[in-house]
């Protein structure tokens, strides 16, 4: 089944107590290597003359990648560079360039509008609304954002909110758009808002869906080689939404096995900087990785 992701492709610098990188970066290229795991996804997102043929190469080298949605504007590319704290659980913008990326406006190939599954990375909820009204009949639709658009749009994102199926946001993104100071009451709040469901990420803590038929929770993958955060709710996100697809269906039951596809997908990739862990693995290794998970979680 087809799927979209219309978000950021960038230049990271990223600094953690591992090293530090210029790498790849960007929602869209995380999202859009995970989701080529479990089936074809299409990539819409823009970049500047600057971007590095080798970052192309990356994403072209998937045949499960489509990159014929990738704008190549004049000018540079987003370039981000962040540092992370000894232990990893915060880090610190020290650059933000959005570049081209701040006057992107997307325009969905028409061979990509026939889209069932859209997933609309980190953006202004305006571009996001704007890119969801090009998709001529999706079967699900979710979206991303962050502490910023909660802040400066949050008019136009609650009405984001009652247009598309789902939302993925972190715990305090979820306490901050709602005003309640608790996971569970947050999230039920923000399922009021619109969405028929609502994903929140807690990082090493795991995740937790709402849904309409109730909450389920779930823990992280447990890793031993923490190496760079950078991308990790990306990869989630692309682990859930291309499961979903993968397998044609939105219900309850499938949307807990995609989060736990999305947890196992991000465990790989902070494995190492950028994408290069996920370049060195497998679906087999996504799989067994799931499969641990399931046994971790049995009570049998």
């Amino acid at each position: 089944m087809s799927l979209v992701v219309v978000g950021s492709l960038a230049i990271d610098q990223v600094v953690t107590p591992k090293g530090e990188r210029e790498c790849l970066g960007g929602s869209a290229s995380y999202f859009a290597y995970v989701a080529s795991y479990f089936g074809p996804v299409r990539l819409v997102g823009v970049v500047g003359e600057d971007f590095p043929k080798d970052y192309l190469d990356i994403l072209e080298s998937r045949s499960n990648i489509d990159v014929s949605g990738i704008h190549h504007a004049p000018g540079k590319t987003f370039r981000w560079k962040g540092k992370y704290s000894e232990d990893m659980n915060s880090r610190e913008t020290l650059e933000v360039h959005l570049n081209v990326f701040g006057e992107f406006r997307p325009q969905v190939p028409d061979h990509f509008r026939d889209s069932k599954f859209v997933f609309l990375g980190n953006a202004s909820p305006v571009t996001q609304l704007e890119t969801l009204r090009q998709i001529r009949n999706p079967k699900l639709t979710v979206c991303d954002t962050m502490d910023l658009w909660i802040e400066t749009q949050n008019d136009e994102l609650r009405q984001l909110l009652k247009e598309v199926d789902g939302v993925v946001l972190n715990n305090s993104e979820a306490e901050q758009l709602t005003q309640k100071p608790q996971l569970v009451n947050a999230g039920m709040a923000v399922l009021e808002m619109g969405p028929e469901f609502v994903v929140i990420k807690k990082g090493e803590h795991g995740a937790t869906l709402f849904t309409r038929d109730g909450i389920s929770a779930l823990p992280s993958y447990p890793v031993t080689n923490l190496v760079d955060p950078t991308g990790a709710g990306d990869s989630f996100a692309g682990g859930m939404m291309g499961y979903l697809a993968q397998v044609d269906t939105a219900d309850h039951s499938a949307f807990k096995k995609a989060m736990a596809y999305g947890t196992v997908t991000a465990s790989l990739t902070v494995e190492d900087f950028s994408l290069y862990r996920l370049i060195n693995s497998t679906r087999s290794d996504v799989d067994a990785r799931f499969k641990e998970l399931r046994d971790m979680l049995s009570l049998d």
